[in-house]
C-alpha cells in the first residue's frame, strides 16, 4: 500500500504532511508536532517552496520567484510574496520544516536502562463466550484452559516491585480469557498488591478487562474502589455484537451485558472505564457502532479494527481500506457535531495531545512491549505481551527464575520507528510510535516491520483527530 503524505523528490524527504479535511485546509510539521490551519494560497504554496526553506534559502524575494517559476498557480503576485512572508516566518519561529532531533538520540536510547512498570497479569486462561475473533482461541491461547494462582500472581507483583527501580507509579492489567471467572483469585492480588506499596514508596494503578456476563453489584463495588480503569467489551449494535460474541451454545450476549455496562459506567460518574468493540469486515459501517454506543450513554469508548488471519471472513482486507478511511472521516464529523452540542463523548483513536503529548521514549518507542511491559500467563510464564503469548520463540522467562532471555528484551528495545523503514517517511511516526510489534510479526515474521492495513487506518485517524482539534480551536476563537 502506499505510505500517504510524506513525498520523497530527488532524495529530499519531505518533512510536512498536508490535508483537506472538512473545509480545513491542515498543515503539520512532522518532526516538531506543529500543526497549522492554512488558507488556499498558504497551502499550495508550502510544498512548492519546501525543498528551498527546508535547505536554508530564507530570502523573501527568492522564494517567492522560485514558485512562481513552477507556473502551477493562478495567485496573484502579492497573494504568493504574503504567502512566503507567512511561511517564511513560520520556519523561523522553528515550527515548520523542522529538522528530526530524535533519530541522533537513537543510539543513546537503545542503550537505556529499563526497568519493568505494568504486568499483564493472564488471571484466566478460560473464557464463557465464544468470540469468533478471539486471537486467545476462546481464552486458552492456544494451549491449556487454566486459573493463575494466587502464589504466581504474588510472585509476579513481587517481580514487578523487584524490578521497578526508582518508578513510584506501576500498572497491573487483569486480563484472560474472562478475569471474573477467578474473581477471588483478583481480590486477593490487589490486597497483596495495596501491602507492598507502602513498604517499597511503590502505588498501583489496577486495570480489568471483563465480558460482563458475571458483572453483579459485588464486583461492581470492588472495581469502583481498586480499579483505576475498567475496559468492557462490547462490539456496538446488537446484531454486530450477538453475531461476534455469542455463548458457546450460540445465544447472544449483548440483552445481558448492557444493562450492567451501562449501570458501571454510572457508577463510575463516565470517567475511568472504556467501553472497548471491534470491527470486522462484517460491519465496515462501524461509525454506526460507535454511535450506537453513545447513543447507549457511553462517554469513553474504542472500537478496534480486528487483527486476524487474512483468510478467515471477517478479516479486514486491503479492498476494504477505502470505506474505512471514508468511515473514520464520516465519524469525526458526528463526533465533532456531538462535541459542539453538548453531547461529546470522548473516542480513543481520536484523543491526541498536541499541546504536550507523549515523552521521546514513547515517540520512538511505542508501548514498551517486552522491555518495561511483559504479559504473565496463568503459570508464571513471562512473554512480550498477551499477544505472543502461546509462542515459545518468545518466551522470556518465568516468575521464578526473573528474565532468563534477556536477548528478547534488546530485541524489543531496539524496536522503534527508525529500526522500521516503513516508518521513517510516515507522517504519523511519532503519534503510533511504529505500531504494534506482534501485527508486525504476525503478518510479516518480523517485529520491525509494518502491518499495512492498519497503517493505513492510523494515518487517518491522526488526520480526524487534528481536525477535531481545529474545528473546536477555530470555533473557540470566534466565540
Amino acid at each position: 500500500m502506499r505510505l500517504r503524505g510524506i513525498r520523497e523528490t530527488k532524495g529530499f524527504w519531505k518533512v510536512i504532511h498536508q490535508y483537506k479535511n472538512n473545509g480545513y485546509n491542515i498543515v503539520m510539521d512532522v518532526n516538531s508536532g506543529s500543526v497549522h490551519i492554512v488558507d488556499d494560497v498558504v497551502y499550495d504554496v508550502i510544498p512548492l517552496a519546501e525543498q528551498l526553506v527546508s535547505g536554508g534559502i530564507r530570502d523573501v524575494d527568492t522564494v517567492t520567484a522560485a514558485v512562481e517559476a513552477c507556473q502551477k498557480l493562478t495567485y496573484s503576485h502579492d497573494e504568493v510574496r504574503e504567502a512566503v512572508e507567512e511561511i517564511l516566518e513560520l520556519a523561523q519561529d522553528n515550527v515548520l520544516f523542522t529538522e528530526d532531533i530524535y533519530e541522533k538520540y537513537i543510539g543513546n536510547f537503545k542503550q537505556r536502562q529499563t526497568v519493568v512498570k505494568a504486568l499483564c497479569l493472564h488471571i484466566a486462561h478460560d473464557c464463557n463466550l465464544a468470540c469468533q475473533y478471539c486471537f486467545a482461541e476462546e481464552g486458552e491461547y492456544h494451549g491449556r484452559r487454566a486459573l493463575m494462582s494466587f502464589e504466581v500472581g504474588k510472585k509476579a507483583l513481587d517481580f514487578l516491585v523487584a524490578n521497578s527501580g526508582s518508578r513510584v507509579n506501576l500498572e497491573v492489567d487483569f486480563f484472560g480469557g474472562e478475569p471474573l471467572m477467578n474473581w477471588q483469585v483478583v481480590k486477593d492480588l490487589v490486597a497483596y498488591g495495596r501491602s507492598l506499596e507502602e513498604p517499597h514508596n511503590k502505588k498501583f494503578r489496577f486495570t480489568l478487562t471483563t465480558n460482563g456476563v458475571l458483572l453483579n453489584d459485588e464486583i461492581m463495588e470492588f472495581l469502583n474502589k481498586e480499579m483505576s480503569n475498567v475496559v468492557l467489551s462490547i462490539d456496538g449494535r446488537k446484531e454486530v455484537h450477538d453475531r461476534m460474541r455469542p455463548f458457546r451454545g450460540g445465544q447472544g450476549s449483548y440483552d445481558l451485558i448492557v444493562p450492567k455496562f451501562q449501570k458501571l459506567a454510572e457508577s463510575r460518574h463516565q470517567t475511568n472505564y472504556y467501553v472497548r468493540g471491534t470491527f470486522t469486515h462484517n460491519n465496515l459501517d462501524f461509525s454506526e457502532d460507535v454511535k450506537h454506543l453513545a447513543d447507549l450513554g457511553f462517554e469513553q469508548i474504542s472500537v478496534e479494527p480486528v487483527v486476524t488471519d487474512p483468510k478467515e471472513p471477517y478479516a479486514l482486507r486491503p479492498e476494504d481500506v477505502p470505506q474505512l478511511l471514508e468511515e473514520y472521516d464520516k465519524l469525526a464529523v458526528e463526533l465533532l457535531k456531538r462535541q459542539k452540542e453538548g453531547r461529546g463523548v470522548n473516542f480513543f483513536h481520536f484523543m491526541i495531545d498536541l499541546s504536550g503529548g507523549p515523552c521521546v521514549a514513547k515517540r520512538l518507542s511505542g508501548c514498551g512491549s517486552g522491555t518495561e511491559y511483559l504479559a504473565v500467563t496463568p503459570w508464571g510464564d513471562f512473554y512480550p505481551c498477551h499477544q505472543f503469548v502461546g509462542n515459545e520463540k518468545f518466551l522470556m522467562g518465568n516468575v521464578d527464575e526473573g528474565i532468563v532471555r534477556p536477548d528478547i528484551v534488546d530485541e524489543f528495545k531496539c524496536c522503534n520507528v527508525y529500526a522500521k523503514d516503513k516508518c521513517k517517511k510516515c507522517f504519523a511516526k511519532f503519534y503510533c510510535s511504529g505500531g504494534c510489534a506482534a501485527n508486525s510479526y504476525n503478518f510479516h515474521g518480523n517485529i520491525n516491520d509494518s502491518y499495512e492495513v492498519g497503517c493505513e487506518m492510523e494515518r487517518k485517524r491522526v488526520e480526524c483527530a487534528i481536525m477535531i482539534k481545529a474545528a473546536l480551536a477555530d470555533e473557540q476563537s470566534e466565540e
